[in-house]
């Protein structure tokens, strides 16, 4: 786990109190009862408007049946109360409203998985490439603007890759992707060679598509899967899917299910892990 985000810890720390009441088959009538509170103050748990005292803890997690699940979560719920989200900068960063949980998630993930349909993950862009594709996605955006969104993106980088304890990350992405050259040949290039290097990192796993495959589980469009903290061991994370409008978060265990399906689909159909990196350098090569 890269670092810790209060924001995406109280989210993780809410979702999965409710999964865990959830799973022992009981009411939020039942868990209210159990702390002498309302089902209201319940509902604010398990959607991450508070957290729970101590106390109040120790008593839903007997109750869901998980005793000695609680000085993990105690400890949660500490790291949940302190702290600053390493993107709360006072404006050095730009982002999109709601997108602060991502980030949030992104760097306290034990795992990062997923999908990319259309362009390189932005965990792996170099800056070149993220300000041709920023620009192209959006023209509409000032210079200081774009600027801004590359700096948070290559901040990104460095909070999952160079900061503590790196998460696995595992991802397919789309030959197609690969061929479209963004901010021109030169740009491209140096973007296949840095995908090279990073495949060749340890806990980096990174497989190509092939465009001959035909149809499959892809074509909805890009996704990641994010496993929760060490803590959350019960807890099977959640699916961020972005949208032009917004981001959309899918939590519920068979969206999740559906979502893993798809990936590994992606996985059996894609090249090995183990050959990308000589992929890529051919790719640089032949431009």
């Amino acid at each position: 786990m890269a670092t810790t985000s209060p924001t995406a810890l109280k989210w993780w720390f809410a979702v999965a109190m409710r999964h865990l009441r959830e799973t022992a088959g009981l009411e939020r009538s039942d868990a209210a009862e159990a702390i002498r509170g309302s089902v209201s103050a319940i509902a604010h748990i398990e959607n991450g408007r508070s957290l729970p005292k101590p106390l109040e803890l120790e008593r839903l997690l007997t109750l869901y049946g998980v005793a000695h699940r609680i000085e993990a979560f105690l400890r949660l719920r500490d790291r949940a109360r302190k702290g600053k989200d390493w993107f709360a900068d006072g404006g050095q960063h730009d982002f999109p409203e709601d997108f602060g949980l991502f980030l949030g998630m992104e760097s306290s993930a034990s795992q990062l998985e997923g999908w990319d349909a259309n362009v390189v993950a932005g965990a792996f862009q170099t800056r070149r490439y993220a300000e041709a594709t920023i620009r192209g996605a959006e023209p509409e955006l000032k210079d200081d603007e774009v600027i801004k969104r590359v700096d948070l993106r290559m901040a990104r980088q460095r909070m999952i890759f160079d900061d503590g304890e790196q998460p696995l990350v595992w991802r397919v992405m789309a030959a197609t992707a690969l061929e479209w050259e963004v901010g021109g040949k030169d740009v491209l290039r140096e973007q296949l060679l840095h995908l090279a290097d990073l495949a060749d990192r340890p806990g980096i796993k990174i497989q190509v598509l092939p465009a001959t495959v035909g149809a499959h589980t892809g074509a909805e469009g890009t996704f990641t899967i994010l496993s929760a903290p060490p803590e959350l061991e019960d807890y099977p994370g959640c699916v961020y899917a972005e949208t032009l409008v917004k981001p959309y978060y899918y939590e519920e265990l068979e969206q999740i299910r559906k979502y893993r399906n798809a990936l590994t689909e992606l996985r059996v159909k894609a090249t090995k892990p183990e050959k990308t990196s000589a992929l890529f350098r051919q790719l640089a090569k032949d431009l």
